[in-house]
């Protein structure tokens, strides 16, 4: 319930700090109202004003970083799931995801004003630097004092760092701005090394002094020093290895064993573990994917809680019928159950025959796409109707379509896929043990330093809860990755942290940082669409569908007919988005970035 007295708070705080604006009023300091000069006192005073800067977290739009699902109708465009649509892992195709297919395929323009997710959210960087100008006077001890500043600068090592990384050099604010503040309200922005720098700081106060614990039993509340630990590998394993693929800077090893430092503090000392629910096969993976309550689970160090009647999304709703489905290019990326990819393994049975596509393949799949005969496991498509059988592809009648013909069940929970307009209240896994040991791994490779040893600690951590062989040092190098230009070993870490992550909100982050943009100008295909799958899917002809053809046999190809048919990828421009023209108008010593 904290969180949902944080908007309380924040009203009621603004409203108070309003008066402040007021000469008058603050002569004469009526004894039922707080100005800013009588408010920082206590430490409950602290909390209450860092619990306003967690409720103006929650707005993904303007601040995207603890992403979640955002509230009511914007659920359908602001959330972690969404982010996917960004990348090769999905193919929407509903006008209400455009801006997302349109990056996607590198067609994207100047915008006039802050687009979804860009340059926008300032105010949340001036009310973190209001509490940075303001916890000194509470009568406390330093100690108490600085568990909030730790807080307000996680949050702004954290903003900054989503900043950075669409936009590359920024303007390092750290104090209240005024009016006469021309020097940055019309400067020029930093460079992107001395931003960081500060991000880096900032990171190292949060982690010494955000406490272990709050107290608060585990509840999605307040981030403890587990969450900036895992923040800090996040943010220095994407600035390490844009530094050393980008080639920006020379010290992209420091910020790689930053991150490998941060991971394995986590993994060694911290109280988390993954989650296992007794089956590698069908529910290991995606168990506490599909659960509405993740209080005291194991893996989850925080998360966004929903409740109806108070904070409500349509996530499940929007998600069922938007997401397009999964991509042919994401489902080929499973290992087989001997470890190999399906171009190098004997067990892969090919597409042909649509269950094929499971055989003897990691269990990830399975519990991440819809295999036919799980349908009445996940009572997928069904809610007080018939059950259908699946696939299904967009343009037939009843049950749940895709657009690619692989349906996506890691995610899905019947009840709020179907619950009324606002009346949903699935949870939004913002940070879980899982990504720490792919951090880890991914850093120590990246350093060239990485052993069996390691490997173990992480990656096989992961292959454990699905009963897939262990990761080696000598892997083969997979064909579809031979022209990547990193090592084999580099190249499957990669593949897991795909498949691993997928719909939690990395996968075009990582892409652009690892500077594989080239990966996003690849058509996006769905299932194989030769006659046996037709005469099976669609045996009426009633679905009109567009196909390509992919070494020799028809697939689903999802934008073919459309302005997104054939994506782009300008390696001069496409690594950061373009600053508005509203702030350009601003202030024209912003300077657009390269090719915009």
């Amino acid at each position: 319930m904290k969180k949902h007295i944080i908007k309380i708070c924040l009203v009621v705080f603004a409203t108070l700090l309003s008066f402040s604006c007021n000469d008058e009023f603050l002569d004469r300091q009526p004894l039922d109202e707080i100005s800013n000069e009588s408010f920082w006192n206590t430490e409950n005073d602290l909390r209450v004003y860092n619990n306003s800067l967690y409720n103006l977290a929650r707005d993904d739009n303007n601040v995207p970083i603890m992403m979640g699902h955002h509230e009511t109708f914007s659920s359908h465009r602001f959330g972690i799931w969404l982010m996917t649509a960004f990348s090769d892992n999905t193919a929407p195709r509903h006008s209400r995801l455009n801006f997302f297919q349109k990056i996607r395929a590198g067609q994207n323009t100047v915008p006039d004003g802050p687009a979804w997710f860009g340059y926008r959210g300032w105010n949340f960087l001036r009310a973190i630097n209001v509490g940075m100008d303001n916890y000194g006077k509470a009568d406390v001890s330093e100690e108490v004092r600085n568990k909030y500043i730790g807080e307000a600068r996680l949050f702004r090592a954290w903003f900054y760092q989503d900043k950075v990384s669409k936009f590359g050099d920024n303007q390092w604010v750290d104090r209240e701005l005024n009016i006469d503040d021309e020097d940055i309200l019309y400067g020029t922005r930093d460079d992107r090394q001395v931003v960081m720098a500060n991000v880096l700081e900032d990171l190292n106060f949060a982690v010494a002094n955000i406490p272990e614990d709050w107290g608060d039993g585990g509840a999605p509340g307040r981030m403890n020093r587990w969450a900036a630990l895992l923040v800090k590998s996040r943010i220095c394993l994407f600035e390490g290895t844009w530094r050393k693929y980008h080639g920006v800077g020379s010290d992209a090893d420091m910020w790689l064993q930053e991150a490998a430092n941060a991971a394995k503090e986590l993994m060694d000392n911290g109280p988390y573990s993954l989650y296992t629910a007794g089956d590698p096969v069908l529910n290991n993976y995606n168990a506490i994917h599909r659960m509405m309550d993740l209080s005291g689970n194991p893996e989850v160090i925080y998360w966004r809680r929903y409740e109806l009647g108070i904070v409500v999304n349509n996530a499940q709703s929007y998600h069922k019928s938007y997401n397009g489905g999964a991509t042919k290019n994401f489902v080929e990326d499973y290992l087989c159950t001997d470890g190999l990819p399906i171009s190098l393994s004997p067990l892969y049975k090919g597409d042909a025959v649509y269950e094929d596509i499971f055989e003897n393949r990691d269990p990830r799949l399975r519990q991440t796409i819809l295999y036919p005969a799980d349908q009445p496991i996940y009572n997928y498509g069904k809610h007080d109707i018939d059950a259908y059988p699946y696939p299904r592809v967009t343009g037939m009648s009843g049950g749940l379509k895709t657009y690619t013909g692989y349906h996506i069940i890691k995610v899905y929970q019947v009840d709020m896929a179907h619950a009324g307009y606002n009346q949903g209240w699935t949870p939004a896994i913002t940070m879980r043990f899982g990504e720490a040991l792919l951090n880890y791994a991914e850093a120590m490779a990246e350093l060239g330093t990485i052993t069996q040893a390691d490997l173990d600690v992480s990656i096989n951590l992961l292959r454990d809860r699905v009963a897939m062989p262990h990761m080696t040092m000598d892997v083969p190098m997979d064909p579809r990755y031979a022209n990547d230009g990193v090592s084999a070993l580099i190249s499957e870490i990669r593949r897991e942290r795909r498949i691993e992550l997928f719909m939690e909100g990395f996968r075009y982050d990582d892409i652009r940082r690892w500077k594989q943009g080239k990966k996003l100008e690849m058509k996006d295909y769905g299932m194989r669409w030769d006659q046996a799958n037709r005469d099976r899917v669609d045996p009426n002809g009633d679905v009109t569908v567009q196909t390509g053809m992919v070494d020799g046999v028809e697939y689903l190809e999802i934008y073919k007919g459309t302005d997104y048919e054939v994506p782009t990828f300008d390696e001069a421009k496409n690594y950061l988005w373009p600053i508005p023209t509203s702030a350009l108008s601003q202030n024209p010593d912003l300077g657009q970035n390269p090719g915009w």
